[in-house]
């Protein structure tokens, strides 16, 4: 009876997370929009997001379809159980709701930022952080809805229609949960690409022209693409995030569940994670009371706001992660707890590490504030430096995290033990995301807080507040990406030996020596791909980018007194532009990551596609820190000059603020649509081997 009670945690803890975020809604409702100017700018982001989503989830909708009878017809030849295509529809459409959700909150408590902010900074920071938590607290409610109603759908439907004797019940469900995943990260990959392509095309647009050719401060009302770049920031950076991590929760969690058979826990072991998460939302709640600040605007005293609420939803699962072990596995598997541990601790110092490398705070950002004054080159010089050497610290945590949690666990004696507890660190470091992911979904509001009150006139003390909350989502948000990149590590590889164990169910054997040249082709293919995925995405912001330039260019040439202010810009035609372009600039890189494992297994064979999974989650998790550090350095480079900190620096307009613009520019893509995107394409590829396993393994050309 005890066992069945806890695992009902799953749907409390579910419920909690989605009634807290509906109590979070209502209270960000009830503060003012502010001046009509300030409703009208608002609204303009509103529009242009929800024709965006809808436009992106009608095309998302006709893939699932297919894909969903494709599954179909392959759980009909025998390949696949029959509930799979269904729980790869349910995974989609809960990441896209997800995302949606954060997406509209987000949109509606910019203007609301701002009018707190008129206040005080506290009341600023309480409405846009409220936002992210609704964010991440919406994220996690539904992923724990979603496994709870397959895990008692099928629970319930083998009760019924006993399984053949010899064949585990658990063992089923957990093999058949862990194919949902493919519909969140098949989303998430859409949602991170589609978005980034969105908001970096139109940011870049926005400033080449604005900032550097025109000379006109960053959300100038006059600039066609302002109101472009305020509704990327929600599509890519709300949703598209939001899409993300549902994606890395509900893997880690359902590719732990399926370790846990593979080790010999049976239900004891599946009930952990699920557990695990549950407290995670209680302990994430309770982070949000501690976020608070006092009205020095100074970047210290705000990121420390923040990490109050992080460090104590990390302390509480801490605690209580030692009883849930102790009580469900019982003492002589206490090394899990410290698997555990190791997982929450690689988190913290992950953002950290991240917060060190792109934070104005610290010497690497303010060392590209100084290579400004020789120009944008050496700008770019140092930011890829930055970046690069940003890399060491988290792939060595990680590393560290992998092989305490490998041999804490009892991976020395028990090799399917030990990876249980690789599994289990990449559910203790997501267990909090309900806080980790406010913290990062914040930005966004914060960006277009100051960018409403920057369009809507309002006084400097105001866009000071707005501009110290703006800058500290630079930080949080690169932490946060960090956070998103060093959790898909640890979850990619949970995922690989899952796909391991799925093989040997089929009773396949697997050569996986060094010396087989099938998986050094699929190492070098597996690293080749990360940059390959890079150079579309990338490509594809150029192009999109390209165009918003060219239609701001023409607004500013052919309607007359709008540099005046005497018009208006036609901000719709910026919107429409970027979103036509990101809706067919995101289908190849998608393709890639979906068909990449299938044609490798098929052709080259399943040795190879395990090399293929390897050699890009490795080459992948290192090229997305750089990409996303070096970006967040060179935007807060920009902004330590922008706010006259930087005293070897001209201020706004000067030299080398331009320079560092620049800069800022080139990071756009790295940071928010490439780099984020690449932990998205290492779990993808592992979820899609997983699910097609069956149907490679029958039809490999190499048997």
């Amino acid at each position: 009876m005890f066992k069945l009670n806890i695992l009902y945690l799953a749907p409390i803890g579910s419920a909690l997370a989605l009634l807290f975020a509906a109590y979070l809604s209502f209270r960000i409702f009830r503060f003012s929009e502010g001046t009509e100017k300030m409703r009208e700018i608002a609204n303009a982001v509103k529009v242009g997001a929800k024709a965006y989503i809808k436009r992106q989830y009608l095309g998302v909708s006709l893939f699932f379809g297919v894909v969903f009878l494709i599954l179909l017809a392959l759980s009909l030849n025998d390949y696949l159980p029959v509930f799979v295509p269904f729980a790869f529809l349910t995974g989609g459409f809960f990441s896209a709701l997800a995302g949606y959700i954060g997406m509209m909150v987000s949109t509606n408590s910019s203007a609301r930022t701002a009018c707190a902010a008129e206040k005080s900074l506290n009341s600023g920071l309480t409405v846009a952080f409220s936002s992210g938590a609704v964010m991440g607290l919406v994220v996690v409610g539904l992923g724990l809805l979603d496994l709870s109603i397959w895990y008692f759908l099928l629970d319930w439907y083998y009760t019924k229609n006993p399984l053949p004797i010899g064949v585990d019940k658990i063992g089923v469900i957990t093999s058949t949960m862990l194919c949902f995943g493919m519909g969140a990260s098949a989303q998430a990959l859409f949602a991170r690409v589609g978005g980034g392509i969105f908001t970096k095309a139109a940011d870049v647009g926005a400033d080449l022209v604005g900032k550097i050719e025109a000379g006109i401060p960053e959300d100038d009302p006059r600039n066609p693409a302002v109101i472009a770049d305020n509704v990327g920031d929600n599509v890519g950076d709300v949703a598209g995030m939001g899409a993300d991590l549902y994606e890395s929760y509900v893997g880690s969690i359902v590719a732990t569940m399926a370790l846990a058979v593979a080790a010999g826990l049976g239900i004891k072991g599946v009930t952990i994670p699920l557990v695990m998460a549950s407290v995670g939302v209680v302990a994430s709640i309770i982070g949000t009371f501690f976020v608070r600040s006092g009205e020095k605007a100074d970047q210290g005293t705000l990121l420390w706001a923040l990490r109050r609420g992080v460090f104590s939803a990390a302390f509480i699962m801490a605690v209580v992660s030692y009883f849930i072990i102790k009580f469900t596995l019982g003492v002589e598997y206490m090394g899990v707890y410290w698997a555990v541990l190791s997982g929450l601790v690689t988190g913290l110092l992950i953002g950290l590490s991240t917060e060190f490398f792109t934070s104005a705070k610290y010497s690497p950002t303010r060392s590209i504030c100084l290579s400004a004054k020789t120009g944008p080159a050496t700008v770019i010089i140092s930011g890829l430096g930055v970046g690069m050497l940003s890399t060491a610290i988290p792939i060595i945590v990680v590393v560290i995290a992998i092989l305490l949690s490998f041999y804490l666990s009892g991976g020395a004696s028990n090799f399917n033990m030990g990876i249980y507890g690789v599994g289990i660190a990449a559910v203790g470091m997501l267990s909090t995301l309900g806080i980790t992911l406010a913290t990062d979904a914040y930005g966004p509001v914060a960006d277009n807080a100051g960018g409403n009150a920057e369009m809507s006139g309002l006084g400097k003390e105001v866009r000071k507040r707005t501009d110290a909350l703006d800058s500290l989502g630079n930080t949080t948000a690169a932490t946060g990406k960090g956070f998103a990149i060093g959790s898909a590590a640890l979850t990619a590889l949970a995922l690989i030996a899952a796909y391991k164990e799925q093989i040997g169910i089929l009773g396949k054997e697997m050569d996986l020596s060094l010396m087989n040249p099938r998986i050094i082709c699929g190492l070098f293919i597996g690293g080749m791909l990360p940059f390959l995925f890079s150079a579309l995405t990338m490509g594809a912001v150029g192009r999109a980018a390209s165009k918003v330039v060219m239609e701001v260019r023409r607004q500013f040439k052919e309607i007359k007194g709008l540099m005046e202010g005497k018009a208006k810009p036609d901000y719709a035609r910026c919107v429409d532009i970027v979103t036509a372009a990101a809706q067919k600039e995101m289908i190849l890189p998608a393709l890639l990551a979906i068909s990449a494992p299938i044609i490798v297994g098929i052709f080259i064979g399943i040795e190879a596609e395990v090399g293929l999974l390897v050699g890009s989650l490795v080459c992948g998790f290192v090229l997305a820190i750089m990409m996303a550090n070096s970006g967040g350095a060179w935007d807060n480079a920009k902004k330590y000059i922008e706010g006259g900190e930087c005293k070897e620096c001209g201020g706004k307009g000067s030299f080398e603020h331009k320079a560092t613009v620049v800069g800022d520019t080139v990071g756009d893509p790295f940071k928010d649509t490439s780099g984020p995107s690449l932990n998205i394409l290492i779990k993808l590829m592992s979820m899609v081997s997983i699910v097609f396993a069956s149907f490679v393994v029958a039809n490999s050309l190499v048997k």
